[in-house]
């Protein structure tokens, strides 16, 4: 894996390259969707963005936990948590990257090939 960490700033340069906005209005561009996207998942709400992923709410209960150190029991609060949950198309573009899984159109194909 690389150590490459695709930042905001990275964000705003693909933009102000592919789409040809100033590199101010770029960085403002990428900053208002990401508050939207922050504000909207801050609300309890979910955000789904097709082929891409969801990310969302989860509520955990309350729990115990244990201190690995000591092996003392510690209560753990009940928290709201974000998670994202990956596409298909995501999936398997990431799988068919690395050469471990073909596309699903592909592994349909030769599922039906194989009956």
């Amino acid at each position: 894996m690389g150590d490459k960490t695709l930042t905001r700033a990275d964000l705003a340069e693909a933009v102000f390259r592919k789409i040809g906005l100033s590199r101010t209005e770029s960085a403002q561009l990428v900053e208002m969707v990401l508050e939207e996207i922050c504000s909207t998942i801050a609300s309890g709400e979910s955000v789904k963005i097709s082929s891409f992923g969801s990310f969302l709410v989860r509520k955990k209960n309350e729990r115990v936990g244990r201190n690995p150190k000591t092996g003392e029991e510690v209560p753990i609060s009940p928290r709201r948590v974000a998670v994202f949950k990956p596409s298909n198309v995501l999936k398997d573009r990431i799988l068919g990257a690395h050469g471990e899984r073909l596309p699903r159109a592909d592994r349909v194909e030769m599922l039906k090939a194989a009956e």
